[in-house]
């Protein structure tokens, strides 16, 4: 239990229903929702939907949707993969002939087919109570009149000022007095409601297959990119099977690959091999143990984790307990070692996670994103549709399994989780934060199991990260920590932002009572009633 002398949030409880998002007003719109008869997907998706209008650079109708799903907190979880592919003229022949050895961020190559309409549609239609128009109406409301810029999202706003200003559609939508906006200051997105109405109105159908569509690939084309309109009426999302590891006696639920959730269930096997309880919270002995078994895990899916339709994906092999002891005795606990993992996988920053447990606990675990701020920075201007710029999850290494390739998924970084105890769902949760995102699930989830901590402390406790050659820290970590990390080997260094955010609901049992946090990296709140 925290301390009241210190600034802090505590955990919110209540009965009948529970959300947490990284925006208020759509932690609002959940709650509005499961009020007026609602589940909790049809919250999920109206927070998702609002907030693809007040946290444009975090994710939008451009972008996809991964979800986990379980009716009434026991037994099953399905899972949806919302992610788009690559379009059907998109080959490594067309990045070789114009010299790229990567997939450019701002390139229409980067854009592929946007998943989260087809997936908020669909998973409505036959897992909701309501009907998209009502689930929609909060989100086209904020489109419509304008909603008010908070400070994280005015922040990373102010951080993409270059990418909106190289494109017409972007800058003149985003930029509308040509700088970003500011904290206090309204915003509206007039063409963003229109194609919310029409989406509200028709379905998928108004997206994938009409005007919205055809501005999306005339603009596209227009600069360059070889998308086609059969690209986007072709496009399905697609039910599948979670895949899962057991921590401590929990069930770990993740989607599988194309998603590299399976990282975050392989850093667990690695984790569950050491006695993790006997240490201090925030001790270099923690720390030196995530960071190693980092390395390990994102060397796995560096090597491995692509599009399971268009490569061999050793799944089984890869969760395989024995395989993992294997793995982890490369471990030392007083040194630090070489990565043996390539930087070659596109730094993911922006993403909303959110997740709403209603009062027949339904848990819905939902992710949302364009990928990089802005994703790709192209707007297509009639219908306000930001582009995602997903593609970047490619390889062009001739032979990786993850190579572009057309109509194949990128590796994909966005993953909801969920945990089950004793075949009852012990907590829903999700940390942003893009290659970060599996090492953010194994950290908090072993701050709730092995330190004993509720949602809000487990989300709160400061963040470290192996990645591009140096293991970043919050400033919450002890300088103690820091120097003992340096001299086990670690080239540490203190990051000047906060890695990701995150949202957690855990379901009390035995009280018949919801505990939701969230994190203060972010704009947003947990409401529970």
């Amino acid at each position: 239990m925290r301390s009241f002398h210190l600034p802090g949030r505590s955990t919110i409880h209540g009965v009948n229903g529970a959300a947490a998002t990284s925006h208020p007003a759509a932690t609002l719109a959940a709650i509005d929702l499961l009020r007026a008869g609602g589940n909790a997907v049809d919250a999920a998706v109206a927070a998702a939907a609002v907030q693809a209008v007040v946290e444009p650079g975090s994710t939008g109708v451009g972008g996809d949707v991964f979800c986990l799903y379980c009716k009434g907190g026991r037994g099953e979880v399905i899972g949806y993969n919302g992610s788009g592919r690559a379009p059907a003229g998109l080959t490594p022949e067309t990045f070789r002939a114009a010299g790229l050895k990567e997939v450019p961020l701002t390139s229409p190559h980067a854009v592929t087919v946007p998943g989260a309409i087809e997936a908020w549609d669909r998973l409505v239609r036959e897992h909701g109570r309501k009907n998209l128009a009502e689930v929609l109406a909060p989100a086209i409301g904020y489109a419509e009149n304008g909603y008010v810029i908070s400070p994280r999202v005015a922040h990373d706003w102010a951080g993409s000022l270059a990418k909106l200003s190289a494109h017409a559609g972007s800058k003149r939508i985003y930029l509308p007095k040509g700088r970003a906006p500011t904290v206090g200051e309204v915003h509206r997105l007039p063409e963003l409601a229109q194609t919310l109405k029409s989406i509200a109105r028709d379905g998928a159908k108004a997206f994938y297959d009409g005007p919205v569509a055809a501005d999306i690939v005339s603009t596209l084309r227009e600069l360059g990119g070889t998308h086609q309109l059969s690209d986007l009426a072709s496009h399905r999302g697609e039910y599948v099977t979670p895949i899962t590891t057991d921590y401590r006696g929990h069930t770990c639920f993740q989607i599988p690959p194309n998603g590299h959730g399976i990282t975050a269930l392989i850093l667990l096997n690695l984790l569950e091999g050491f006695e993790m309880s006997s240490y201090a919270p925030l001790s270099a002995d923690r720390l030196h143990i995530y960071a190693e078994a980092t390395k390990l895990a994102y060397g796995l899916r560096n090597r491995y984790v692509a599009d399971p339709a268009h490569a061999a994906v050793p799944v089984a092999e890869l969760l395989d307990k024995k395989q993992a002891a294997r793995w982890r005795a490369r471990i030392a606990l007083d040194k630090a070692t070489q990565p043996g993992w390539s930087e070659d996988a596109a730094i993911h920053k922006d993403t909303v996670y959110l997740t709403v447990v209603d009062r027949d606990r339904n848990v819905c675990s939902f992710i949302n994103s364009l990928f990089h701020g802005f994703g790709s920075g192209i707007t297509a201007p009639r219908s306000g549709v930001v582009l995602q710029n997903r593609g970047c999850g490619f390889t062009l290494k001739d032979g990786h399994p993850n190579q572009v390739a057309p109509g194949k998924r990128p590796l994909h970084t966005i993953i909801p989780g969920m945990v089950q105890k004793d075949g009852k769902v012990f907590a829903t949760y999700g940390v942003m934060g893009g290659q970060f995102q599996p090492i953010g699930h194994a950290w908090v989830l072993g701050n709730v199991i092995d330190q004993g901590c509720d949602p809000q402390e487990a989300i709160d406790m400061p963040r470290a990260f192996f990645e591009q050659g140096a293991y970043g820290l919050e400033e919450g970590i002890p300088q103690a920590a820091a120097e003992e990390l340096a001299r086990r080997g670690h080239p540490v260094k203190r990051v000047s932002g906060p890695f990701g955010g995150g949202q957690m609901i855990m379901l009390d049992w035995t009280n018949g009572t919801l505990v939701a946090g969230s994190d203060p990296r972010k704009d947003g709140c947990a409401i529970a009633y």
